[in-house]
């Protein structure tokens, strides 16, 4: 879902689990980003990410979250440590931000169930379990998605600004330039470029390529393209480089991300 420009964002976004569902595990994995989670069941705001590979996370019946997500590079500056301080990391925001984390918390209510009965524009509703005519604390997802941009807006405004080479890094490696060439373009050697690409991206930018490539296979495989021309396309040698690739950084076959039995 849209976010406003200029805040290094891609996106907001909420997952909700039925009360009558079995308890699941979903398969996380990786795409360069780092998100911020409200999971209202918790008592702490969430710092997820970046992950060099799959991260099984488990959810309960009657769970809901809210995210933003930071783009490949954007998150840093704002969340005000470097990336490779979060590579795998599943950290309370209070760590990073202090008291204001514990506010904007504060803010967002502590709600422990969901109602799906909402007429609201967002269509769901988090709120308290409570009497037949409503709990008094009730927190839209919409809304408290906007709480969450608003407080990186206020973040951002005051940080560092991001480094300038992430976004000629994130171009030229997507591309499928070598490492050498997008260190030449944005006029580093590659020792440079690799310390910067930590700070930014949380790993090098040859981990960053891999990943940068397989969310490419991945979009063009859920659109329906063929495995063979997904995979030349996203710069993979053959079908079979990409299928071991895969199962690198997912942890399980393209089929299975696909939602395939096969």
């Amino acid at each position: 879902m849209a976010v406003p420009a200029g805040l290094g964002l891609t996106c907001w976004w909420f997952q909700t689990v039925p009360g009558d569902a079995e308890r699941f595990v979903q398969l996380v994995v990786p795409d360069g980003c780092v998100d911020l989670i409200w999971w209202p069941a918790d008592a702490e705001i969430m710092v997820a990410g970046p992950d060099t590979g799959p991260m099984p996370t488990p959810l309960e019946p009657g769970a809901a979250l809210v995210g933003v997500r930071f783009a490949p590079g954007r998150a840093a500056s704002a969340l005000g440590v470097p990336a490779d301080a979060l590579r795998n990391a599943r950290i309370p925001l209070t760590d990073l931000w202090g008291p204001s984390a514990a506010r904007l918390h504060d803010r967002l209510t502590v709600p422990t169930g969901l109602d799906t009965t909402s007429d609201s524009p967002s269509g769901r509703t988090l709120r308290h379990p409570g009497s037949p005519s409503g709990p008094v604390e009730a927190v839209e997802l919409a809304g408290a998605a906007k709480l969450l941009v608003a407080a990186v807006e206020e973040r951002v405004r005051t940080a560092e600004p991001h480094d300038p080479i992430v976004g000629p890094v994130v171009a030229g490696l997507a591309s499928g330039a070598s490492v050498r060439d997008v260190a030449d373009a944005v006029g580093l050697g590659e020792r440079q470029l690799r310390r910067r690409a930590l700070a930014s991206f949380g790993y090098g930018p040859k981990v960053l390529q891999r990943v940068l490539r397989f969310q490419q296979a991945l979009r063009a495989a859920r659109a329906g393209a063929p495995l063979a021309e997904t995979a030349l396309d996203a710069g993979y040698a053959d079908q079979a480089h990409m299928s071991h690739e895969v199962r690198e950084l997912a942890g399980v076959p393209l089929g299975v991300l696909l939602g395939r039995s096969d």
